[in-house]
Order: C-alpha cells, then sequence, then structure tokens
C-alpha cells in the first residue's frame, strides 16, 4: 500500500463519528444586523474584490454577453429561472457542467454560471450548494457569475450558519469575490486559486 493509500485509510478510520452543529442562537441578539441588506451586500462584496449587479428587466443572457464578449466556453448549471415574474432562459451557455466526462475536461472554462442559495451582507460571501457532479466548475472557470435571490440576502455570519445545507452531494462553500492571496512578499494576487473575477447579479 502506498503512503497516500495509507494516510487516507487512517482518515476513514478516524473520522467516522459527525456531531451536531452547535447552537448559536445565544449569539445571534450580538451579531450585526443592516438597514439595507441590499445596499451593503453590494458594498462589502466590492471590497472583497468582487461585483454585484442588481437585475431591474434585463435579460441575463444580454448582461452575460456585454460583460464577457469574447469568452468562448460558457458553463452554466442554470437553465431557466424567473426574474420578477418573468421566465427567463440562459442561452448564452455553451455546455452544462456534467456534461463533461471529467473534472480535468472543465479546465478552459471561461464563464461559470451558477446558483447561489444566499448571500451574507457582513462579508459579501454567498452560499454555494454543490448542484452539479463536478464540483470543480466552482474553481476551475476564470469567472464566475452567481445568481441570487435579493430576497434571500442575510445579515451576517450567525443567521448565515442557520441556513447552511448541503445538499445531496454533502458539500458547499462560501465565495466572497474572486480568489486572492498576499502570501508571497505581500502582493496581493487575484485568480491564484480559482475565478479571477466574481460578478453576482441579484434577481
Amino acid at each position: 500500500m502506498s503512503s497516500r493509500e495509507d494516510i487516507l485509510q487512517n482518515i476513514r478510520r478516524n473520522t467516522g463519528v459527525r456531531y451536531e452543529k452547535p447552537d448559536i442562537t445565544s449569539l445571534e441578539k450580538e451579531a450585526i444586523t443592516y438597514p439595507n441588506k441590499t445596499k451593503q451586500f453590494c458594498k462589502t462584496l466590492e471590497e472583497a474584490g468582487g461585483h454585484a449587479i442588481i437585475l431591474e428587466g434585463e435579460k441575463i443572457d444580454d448582461i452575460i454577453k456585454n460583460l464577457y464578449p469574447t469568452a468562448k466556453r460558457i458553463a452554466s448549471e442554470i437553465k431557466d429561472l424567473t426574474c420578477n415574474g418573468e421566465k427567463q432562459t440562459i442561452t448564452c451557455a455553451t455546455f452544462h457542467p456534467d456534461d463533461v466526462a471529467s473534472s480535468a475536461d472543465l479546465d478552459g472554462t471561461d464563464v461559470a454560471i451558477i446558483n447561489g442559495r444566499f448571500g451574507v451582507c457582513e462579508n459579501g460571501a454567498v452560499w454555494i450548494q454543490q448542484d452539479v457532479e463536478q464540483r470543480a466548475i466552482y474553481f476551475i472557470s476564470e469567472a464566475l457569475v452567481i445568481l441570487v435571490d435579493k430576497n434571500k440576502l442575510v445579515n451576517n455570519m450567525h443567521e448565515a450558519y442557520t441556513r447552511i445545507d448541503t445538499g445531496k452531494y454533502g458539500y458547499g462553500v462560501f465565495i466572497s469575490g474572486p480568489s486572492k492571496t498576499a502570501d508571497i512578499e505581500q502582493a496581493l494576487v487575484m485568480g491564484a486559486h480559482g475565478a479571477k473575477e466574481v460578478i453576482v447579479i441579484l434577481v
């Protein structure tokens, strides 16, 4: 057995116990709240390096085409959605993330259009629940376009914590702006470990 397999076997053997999430209701009263959640979320996301767009009658297809006119490979896990009572179909996508044979085939994706379950005003984060088999799409694409219902913004991480769901795949992640690091010589590098650009469209 290789050392890698030995390590994985030890992890599997010693992580069989699952623990319930702790009760944090006593802390919620002290958590920060905002009078205008939409405005605060947009502001905080910008500070994290992302950008928010509030949908006001535009077509999502048109927004994406204007933002990324040269994009060749556009993945979307969303086909149809309803915005302000009007049904929209995303036609600019060239493939669904699960149409590929393996996650390696997602390399070279210019834009990924994904569903955000809710946004957090405190830090501009969006909860992404894995809805596709190939979750690499959330990290391998050059740009992420996240669609979030503007009525599903929460004030803080205490509220967010109570809404977390990992769905059938048992996986979810908070994404707040593009990937960034300043570990090397304190120079900020965008897109080091994931998307170089994150756009959140509030629908």
